[in-house]
This record gives C-alpha cells, structure tokens and sequence, in this order.
C-alpha cells in the first residue's frame, strides 16, 4: 500500500492488527502530497505467515527493516509506530537511524537507551488488573524457539478498551480482521539492555502522540514514556481512543503533516 512524493510515511500497526488499520489515514496523507507505506508485520494482516512460524521479535519486525533498508538514498523517512508497534520503529531507528527523519509514537511503547524494550510493556502490566483483556483468547504457540504464548483480541476488548470513540463500523472490521499476536517479552532481543544506543536510537528525532481519552494507555502511562527520553516532543490529540487513527483521523492527520513540515 504505497503512493508518491513529498515525505516518506512508513506505518507500523499495533498488536493483532494490520496495514488494514491505517485505511483512513493514507489517502489524507497522500492527498497532501506525501509517500505513503502502510505495512504488515510478519504474521499480521494479509502476511502470509502464521505467528507460530515468526519465531523471534527481529523476524516480525523484518518487513519494516526490508523496507527502510530499501529507501533510496536521501528520502526523508517518517516512521509512525502504533502501540506495540513503537518497539518495531525503535528497532529500525537503531539499526538505520541516517534513514530516519523523524519517529512518531502514537500511543505507543516507546523505549529508551539503557532499559531493554520490554521495560513500556511490564510497565503496563503493572498497572493494570489480570483480568484487562477481558475475553480475549489466549494461546501457547509451537515455534522453533520452544512454546511462546500469543492472545487474539476478544471483541468485547476491542469496543471497551480500544475503540471506545471510534465508529462502530471500524470497531466490526477490527472483529473480522485481527490475528494471534505476540508481544515478545521473552525475545532475547526485547530483552537486551544494550540494544538501544545514544548514537543511534538516541540521535533520532521523536515525537510522542498522547492519546487523551485512551483506556488501554492511560496518558499517565504515555507521559511516563515520554519523561523516560528526555528531548522527546510531545503532542496531544484531544477525544482520541487507543486507536486514533479511526476516533480522530483528520486531527491525526494534521499532527503528522506539522510533525513533517518541522523537520524537513
């Protein structure tokens, strides 16, 4: 899912989620003159792969790094991490940071230089109750690296923590279309204190999209990010559920264009 000129916009979706979620979101940025790639992780929307066949967090995330890799020299890249999909961004920032004009979190995890990445998600489990994904289902997947738990969203879930402003009728396409997925925690990648560098990581500008109405990260939960990377910007969407790009899409929009036109 691509188009052409301006910037280059590559969007990483969250956990069990897909390309599919930014379908509002690319023709705004497209018809403002912008490149747009809204992408898969491995085993997540139409990837042809089942999440027990991803074995490690480097290899869900390989569909991001081909693509950053493979951006012609001087192309401004803007990545856009949604929720889990901050870790994927991060990755690819510290890996490629030359490629990367900017970092947008959009109520994402987001970690920092000197804490391993799976630091944003014990923090979330610390703060909320065992019983959070309600009817979600959860797994244990076979995989080449041993047993590796996985959940699929439950729909009661999705409408009470994660699409409580948006449109009743994304909130069905997301009952029809989310997948098993992972979170990784116990990938030794994820685990790595000394993966993310001040040279690399670090030299990245970032951006932190605080979702204000988000029930599944609180904006006490997103600010604690934020304060963990000092020189971190960040910038509120009023009304925005978890997921902004359905509950505010214009006002998303705009945040992204600004975020664009301040670094070029």
């Amino acid at each position: 899912m691509e188009g052409s000129g301006g910037d280059h916009f590559i969007l990483v979706h969250g956990l069990g989620h897909g390309a599919w979620c930014w379908y509002k979101l690319v023709p705004m940025l497209r018809a403002a003159g912008h490149r747009v790639t809204a992408l898969d992780m491995a085993a997540s929307g139409v990837h042809p792969a089942r999440m027990d066949e991803v074995p490690s967090f480097e290899d869900y995330s390989r569909p991001l790094l081909d693509a950053v890799a493979a951006a012609p020299a001087g192309e401004r890249l803007v990545l856009v991490g949604h929720s889990l999909g901050g870790l994927n961004i991060a990755l690819a920032m510290e890996r490629l940071p030359r490629k990367v004009a900017a970092a947008v979190f959009l109520d994402a995890c987001m970690p920092c230089v000197g804490r391993h990445m799976g630091v944003t998600m014990e923090e979330f489990s610390r703060r909320t109750t065992p019983d959070f994904f309600m009817d979600s289902e959860r797994m244990v997947l076979e995989t080449s690296e041993g047993p590796r738990a996985a959940l699929v969203f439950g729909p009661k879930l999705l409408a009470a923590k994660l699409y409580g402003r948006s449109p009743v009728e994304d909130l069905t396409l997301a009952t029809m279309l989310v997948r098993p997925g992972r979170q990784f925690g116990d990938d030794a990648m994820v685990k790595d204190e000394t993966l993310l560098t001040d040279a690399n990581y670090g030299s990245v500008k970032k951006v932190y999209v605080v979702a204000m109405e988000d029930v599944a990260f609180s904006e006490d939960m997103q600010r604690w990010m934020v304060d963990l990377s000092p020189g971190t910007e960040a910038v509120e969407i009023a009304g925005a559920d978890h997921m902004a790009m359905f509950s505010k899409p214009r006002e998303l929009c705009d945040v992204l264009l600004g975020i664009a036109s301040k670094h070029d």
